[in-house]
């Protein structure tokens, strides 16, 4: 019979991995949304009582992983946290075998760069190369964004064999960013065939307002996607040759990619 020690010590254990289980998701919150969060946000969206989420900020704080605006008393990821993403996806296969693929198309196009993987339900961006011109995106590294309304998450949906990306689209909350933004399910399947007949996404303001993105999928060995590029336009210096400007070094980009994680043969 267990004694009443290992009792104790089992009601710890549980009870730390409860705690830790809130900060993991107080966290996540934060990193997943594109703009900082308030305490009475967090609460409502994690369903955690007010005091409990201060106590978690002030530790998440402390550690460097979470900072607050002092003038809007939001929160947002910290430099501790971004950090040891950063190192982890510096050490990716596919950012390693991407990276100068992605210099040369930032170098071609003169706009930002892009490159995202998968995560749940939507695409995290692990590499970002800022255009050289004056006007750059708000993004950064380690931003997620929606499968539906960037030209990343409606290319890596398009790629998908059609019953995982069936399963995805199902479970999606279409929230609307911009007056542009796809709202509903029928629109986006139209727009995902359209992106598969012709090889690349477009993302027309859906994400972030005057912002005009186009997206391709890598694959890897298999075929399956397993990242996608995107290139990120200022409305207003956008080319009307979009295919000679945009599309066809993007789509090379990405062959190019694919090739190389497919190995010889």
């Amino acid at each position: 019979m267990p004694t009443q020690d290992h009792a104790t010590e089992d009601q710890t254990r549980i009870a730390g991995t409860a705690a830790f289980s809130k900060f993991v998701a107080v966290l996540q919150l934060i990193a997943d949304q594109n703009e900082p969060l308030s305490i009475a946000q967090l609460a409502a969206l994690s369903g955690y009582p007010r005091p409990t989420v201060y106590r978690i900020l002030g530790a998440l704080m402390a550690e460097g992983m979470v900072v607050e605006n002092p003038r809007t008393r939001q929160f947002e990821v910290g430099p501790r946290l971004i950090n040891l993403a950063s190192r982890a996806w510096d050490r990716s296969d596919i950012r390693m075998t991407a990276i100068d693929h992605l210099r040369a198309l930032r170098d071609a196009t003169r706009e930002t760069v892009h490159l995202a993987v998968p995560s749940d339900a939507g695409m995290v961006y692990i590499e970002k190369l800022e255009s050289p011109q004056a006007v750059r995106m708000s993004s950064r590294i380690g931003t997620r964004v929606t499968l539906y309304s960037s030209s990343v998450g409606k290319s890596y949906l398009a790629a998908l064999a059609p019953e995982r990306r069936e399963h995805l689209m199902s479970a999606i909350r279409m929230d609307r960013f911009t007056e542009h933004t796809i709202t509903d399910i029928a629109t986006l399947r139209a727009e995902i065939e359209q992106t598969r007949a012709q090889g690349y996404a477009e993302d027309r303001e859906e994400n972030e307002a005057q912002i005009f993105c186009y997206g391709a999928a890598i694959r890897g060995a298999d075929g399956v996607p397993v990242a996608c590029i995107s290139i990120s336009i200022p409305l207003f210096r956008r080319h009307e040759d979009c295919r000679a400007s945009y599309i066809d070094p993007l789509l090379q980009a990405c062959a190019a990619i694919s090739r190389k994680l497919a190995g010889p043969g």
